[in-house]
C-alpha cells in the first residue's frame, strides 16, 4: 500500500488503497452503523498508512452539523471557569464532540465581536460563560444555534442556562456572620458582573430581614484581586469599619486577604471575610476562605447537556437551572473582637 505520489491523500486514494468504493469510505468516516466490522477496519486500517485526514469543513456541509461547540469565556484569570470548563469539555467530548474557545477582555463590543467570529465556523451550538454582553446580542445569536448560559440569570424565551442561586447564597453568609455576632457587615460587590447585582440584592435583603439595615453598607469592587483590594481600601480609611466582609467572589476575597495583611489586621481575630464560589484556591490551607459552592464542573456538564438537547430536538422551549447554594465554612469567619 502506497501513498499518493503528491499533496494530501483523499478520500479516493483511500477507496483504491482497501479496494472499496468511494461512498463505503464516505460511510465509515461518518461513523454510520450499517457497515460491517470486516469491512470498517479495512478501511481505516488503509486510512491510517496513508495519513488520510477527513476534511472537516467539507464534512460539516454534507451532514450540516460540525461537531464543535463554540465557548465564549469573559476572564481567563478567575479559576471558577477553567473548572467549569473541565466540565464542560468532559461532557462534550463523550458525547462526541470537541470545544472551540474565544476568551475576550472587558474592551468594547470584544464580545460581540468574538461570537460573530464563533459563528462564523459553523459550530454547532454558543455555551456563554458570564457574558457581560447586552441581551440583544444574545437573542440574535440564539437565532443562529442554540445558546446556553452559564453563571448568568436571564429569562430569554430562545435561550437556557445553569445558574447558582445568588441571591440565596448571599443571604447564607450574612445567616452565618450574624449568627456568629456580627452586625457591621460589609459588601464589597462584583461591579457589572454576571450574579454581582443578584448577590448584592441578596446581601441587602437578608440585612434587612434581621434589622440590620442601619449597617448595609455596599462598597464598589470587582471580580478580581484588585477590586478586592480596593474595597478593602474603601471600608478601612472610613471612621467605623465593619467587623466582617462579604465579597463578592473567591478572587477579590483574596485580594482583601492580602489588603487586610497589609494593614496589619488579622483574619479572623480582627475581621472575618467570606468569598463567593468555593474555587481550588479557597481551599488552600494557607487561605482557607469561608466561600459559598458553587459545582462549577457539574455546571459545565450541564450546559452541553442543555445544549444538546435543544441541538437534537428533544426540547424547544427554555430551562432555566437553578443550583442551590451551600455556604462552606473555613477558617477566615469567627465572632467579632470585644471591643
Amino acid at each position: 500500500m502506497s501513498a499518493p505520489k503528491s499533496g494530501r491523500p483523499t478520500i479516493i486514494d483511500v477507496a483504491a488503497a482497501a479496494g472499496v468504493s468511494k461512498s463505503l469510505v464516505s460511510l465509515v468516516m461518518r461513523g454510520a452503523k450499517n457497515v460491517s466490522l470486516e469491512k470498517r477496519e479495512l478501511v481505516l486500517a488503509s486510512a491510517a498508512a496513508l495519513g488520510y485526514r477527513p476534511n472537516a469543513v467539507a464534512r460539516t456541509l454534507v451532514q450540516r452539523r460540525s461537531h464543535l461547540i463554540g465557548v465564549l469565556l469573559s476572564d481567563l484569570h478567575n479559576p471558577f471557569f477553567a473548572e467549569v470548563i473541565d466540565g464542560l469539555q468532559a461532557e462534550a467530548g463523550e458525547r462526541g464532540y470537541s470545544t472551540i474557545m474565544s476568551v475576550v477582555d472587558q474592551r468594547e463590543n470584544a464580545e460581540r465581536r468574538a461570537l460573530d467570529t464563533l459563528l462564523e465556523l459553523r459550530i454547532d451550538g454558543l455555551i456563554l460563560a458570564s457574558p457581560m454582553i447586552e441581551t440583544g446580542g444574545i437573542t440574535s445569536s440564539s437565532k443562529e444555534v442554540p445558546v446556553v448560559l452559564v453563571a448568568r440569570h436571564a429569562r430569554i424565551a430562545s435561550v437556557d442556562s445553569v445558574a447558582n442561586d445568588d441571591p440565596r447564597g448571599a443571604s447564607l453568609i450574612v445567616q452565618h456572620l450574624a449568627e456568629l455576632g456580627h452586625r457591621r457587615i460589609a459588601h464589597i460587590d462584583g461591579g457589572n458582573a454576571a450574579g454581582a447585582a443578584e448577590r448584592r440584592r441578596g446581601y441587602e435583603r437578608s440585612m434587612q430581614k434581621r434589622e440590620l439595615t442601619e449597617f448595609v453598607q455596599i462598597v464598589p469592587g470587582a471580580y478580581s484581586d484588585e477590586g478586592g483590594r480596593q474595597g478593602i481600601a474603601v471600608l478601612f480609611d472610613s471612621p467605623t469599619p465593619p467587623t466582617a466582609v462579604f465579597v463578592a467572589n473567591d478572587l477579590a476575597a483574596l485580594g482583601a486577604l492580602s489588603a487586610l495583611a497589609e494593614r496589619g489586621l488579622r483574619v479572623p481575630e480582627d475581621v472575618s471575610v467570606v468569598g463567593y464560589d468555593n474555587t481550588s484556591l479557597a481551599a488552600v490551607s494557607q487561605i482557607h476562605l469561608t466561600t459559598v459552592d458553587q459545582p462549577r464542573p457539574d455546571m459545565g456538564r450541564t450546559a452541553v447537556r442543555l445544549l444538546l438537547e435543544r441541538l437534537t430536538g428533544k426540547r424547544e422551549s427554555a430551562s432555566h437551572v437553578l443550583i442551590p447554594p451551600r455556604l462552606v465554612v473555613r477558617g477566615t469567619t469567627a465572632p467579632p473582637k470585644q471591643s
